[in-house]
């Protein structure tokens, strides 16, 4: 796994980018739902009602859209305040590109409907939010 952190460079635009990607991992999930779910354009009319009435997958990848939208904002929050109370940036930028990456896990655990690892991966995700927050209270005393 070092391997893997040696390749993250410790500039702020690896934390940035990390948001960018993190921001439009929901889109994503909501195409996939339509895609699977056999979204057309007459559905655009009244497209929640349409998605709400998807099973299996397609269901599947639009609760993966909505809980990645529930928790972006504490993604983004720990980021920025960790920037903000000058948590050393390579910290910052292997526990935002972790998040990333779990959160791409998440979606596929979600889709093809592993719950338990969804659920392990999800608290890992939480986790780096988390652990951004606690070392910027750190650096703040």
């Amino acid at each position: 796994m070092s391997w893997f952190f040696a390749l993250i460079p410790d500039t702020a635009n690896v934390a940035i980018w990390s948001m960018m990607i993190a921001s439009v991992l929901p889109l994503l999930f909501a195409i996939l739902a339509k895609v699977l779910g056999g979204f057309g354009v007459a559905d655009n009319s009244h497209p929640r009602d349409v998605v709400a009435k998807y099973t299996g997958r397609a269901a599947h990848a639009n609760a993966a859209q909505q809980n990645s939208y529930e928790s972006l904002p504490i993604f983004l929050a720990s980021v920025i305040v960790a920037m903000l109370f000058f948590v050393p940036q390579v910290v910052i930028n292997y526990l935002a590109v972790m998040y990333v990456m779990l959160r791409v896990i998440y979606g596929i655990a979600y889709i093809v409907n592993l719950p338990t690892l969804r659920s392990i991966i999800w608290t890992l995700s939480m986790a780096c939010c988390f652990m951004l927050f606690y070392l910027a209270i750190k650096m703040a005393f």
